[in-house]
């Protein structure tokens, strides 16, 4: 496996797949024939479908900016590699030079065409979660510090960063009012979840609601294109973040602590990455939330310092409950439902941390599974309910 930096990514929302990845691949292409004069950006698939909603197109001229260039939408052609696909040309005096195929395969992460032949660099001998679990039993050592010895003690610093980034785009999503971009008038409800108290407000009512609040903060950054951090996706951004500055306030544990948190989060993602997809293009919002989810619940056991086993039943039990989950967002913004979904993900993951603590000498079901069927599962899915804003909500709400 890679390494969890790839899991962890800062940029500008809204979506990793959608604006992070075409902006890295026109990056990459241009560097690529610097003399070029003219660039055809052709997107297909998903990016297509709901690229101008998502903001592809801004992302993809942000690097061309100073280049003449067009952008084209063929929602038509099939998208045999991947659905997260854009052609790059590039031109001098009306020439062709080059061009090249990139796939935005989620998180941010992009491909080309032979590059899979390409030798990169693991930095995990093991790929699976059962894998790893018994290197771990063996060596007598916790998730977090395999993630160290695997990544090197450089990987401390930039996880202490990633946390900064993720608090920032908290306090900044908790100061703001107002309503987001896109044209369907969803107003910013972060800052009134953290400020109105219940007349008759119990402990579990704060929870709910200071939770939620810190979800609803950093999805709404994420879709006003603020800067956050993938955990995995754009799109699922707000469920980590969240757990974590809640877990962190109510209990006084250090950012030494949260970065622990972080490391065993990354290497959830990063076991469903390589296993599976953590696209909604590719597998529905299954693959983003159900993730986020898991690698909540699993941060959130590695808080509390429980065991691999119930570390593994937490990811496990918070995968498994959004299996199917389809990704449908209205007019094709990172808005209805995605940021409701990521505050009612974060309650989940402190629900299957909850249950980890009883019931894990009881399941029946390993995380790999759990990542094998969320696989399967999203194949199995119409391609209207994987990020085309064809079906579901997207094509039955009516403002």
């Amino acid at each position: 496996m890679k390494s969890i930096r790839d899991i962890y990514k800062i940029g500008l929302g809204p979506s990793s797949s959608h604006t992070m990845g075409p902006a890295y691949a026109a990056e990459r292409f241009r560097d690529e024939y610097p003399n070029a004069d003219f660039i055809r950006a052709i997107l297909y698939g998903s990016l297509a479908k709901t690229g101008q909603g998502h903001g592809t197109d801004r992302a993809i001229s942000g690097n061309f900016a100073d280049l003449k260039h067009e952008i084209l939408f063929d929602c038509e052609a099939p998208t045999p590699v991947h659905p997260n696909t854009v052609t790059f040309i590039a031109f001098r005096d009306g020439k062709e030079l080059g061009r090249r195929n990139f796939y935005s395969i989620g998180g941010g992460d992009i491909r080309t065409d032979g590059e899979e032949a390409l030798p990169e660099k693991e930095i995990y001998e093991e790929k699976t979660f059962e894998e790893i679990a018994a290197h771990c039993k063996t060596h007598n050592i916790r998730l977090s510090d395999y993630v160290f010895q695997r990544e090197g003690e450089e990987i401390k610093p930039f996880l202490l960063k990633v946390w900064q980034v993720m608090q920032n785009a908290i306090n900044e999503g908790l100061s703001k009012t107002g309503t987001l971009p896109g044209g369907l008038s969803v107003e910013r409800k972060g800052q009134f979840l953290h400020s109105q108290r219940h007349i008759d407000e119990s402990p579990q009512t704060r929870e709910n609601r200071l939770v939620c609040s810190y979800a609803f903060a950093v999805s709404e950054q994420n879709a006003d294109c603020g800067l956050i951090v993938t955990a995995p996706t754009c799109g699922s951004c707000g469920v980590l973040p969240a757990v974590l500055k809640y877990m962190q306030e109510k209990n006084h544990f250090s950012d030494h602590d949260i970065l622990r948190a972080l490391a065993v989060a990354g290497l959830i993602g990063n076991v469903v990455r390589t296993n599976a997809s953590i696209s909604g293009a590719e597998c529905g919002c299954q693959a983003e939330i159900g993730t986020a989810c898991s690698m909540a619940a699993a941060a959130l056991a590695e808080l509390f310092e429980m065991g691999i086993d119930q570390i593994e039943y937490a990811a496990e039990v918070a995968m498994e409950h959004h299996l199917g989950l389809t990704c449908d967002p209205v007019c094709g913004l990172v808005q209805i439902p995605c940021i409701e979904r990521n505050a009612v993900a974060a309650m989940r993951a402190i629900n299957a941390l909850s249950l980890a603590n009883f019931l894990y000498a009881s399941r029946k079901v390993s995380f790999d599974v759990v990542v094998e069927t969320m696989y399967q599962t999203g194949k199995d899915l119409s391609h209207l309910y994987r990020e085309t804003a064809e079906g579901g909500l997207a094509k039955l709400y009516n403002q």
